[in-house]
């Protein structure tokens, strides 16, 4: 991909996070067919963390720790991005014989976060292997 100029109306600036704090821009560009990546470097390694549960605290805490880990080990992260709530709703019968048509309602909310890490060395990538997280947490890592 070529890097984008000032005049290019499709650049948009992402804030990424470092481990002092300070903010880092990073240039990209979305074009129609492509996908976002931040321009400056020939080819860069993206660490794309998927998070899953059931319940949003325990996901925000793991997402806390994550970041934490990452950034002890001056990582640039960007994110975490909340994905949509997966909802799966049943409807089963309340009584088997005389009461019919009186039904009940139950749901399942599946909550998702995404961190992209970029450029990640060998000692944040080990340090996340060993990270413990609580049950009830699904987490998908792909290298990108």
């Amino acid at each position: 991909m070529t890097p984008t100029t000032a005049a290019d109306p499709t650049a948009k600036k992402i804030k990424a996070v470092t481990k002092t704090g300070s903010a880092k821009a990073a240039k990209v560009s979305l074009k129609k067919g492509s996908s976002a990546r931040a321009s400056g470097e020939g080819a860069q390694v993206v660490l794309r963390i998927r998070v899953r549960a059931y319940e949003s605290k325990i996901i925000d805490a793991s997402v806390k720790q994550i970041m934490d880990t990452a950034t002890r080990y001056d990582a640039v992260i960007v994110g975490p991005v909340p994905l949509p709530t997966e909802i799966k709703k049943y409807t089963v019968n309340r009584s088997a014989f005389i009461y019919k048509n009186v039904r009940e309602q139950f749901e399942i909310r599946v909550h998702k976060r995404l961190i992209d890490i970029i450029n990640p060395n060998a000692k944040t990538i080990e340090a996340l292997t060993n990270l413990s997280l609580p049950s009830g947490v699904d987490i998908d890592v792909k290298m990108m």
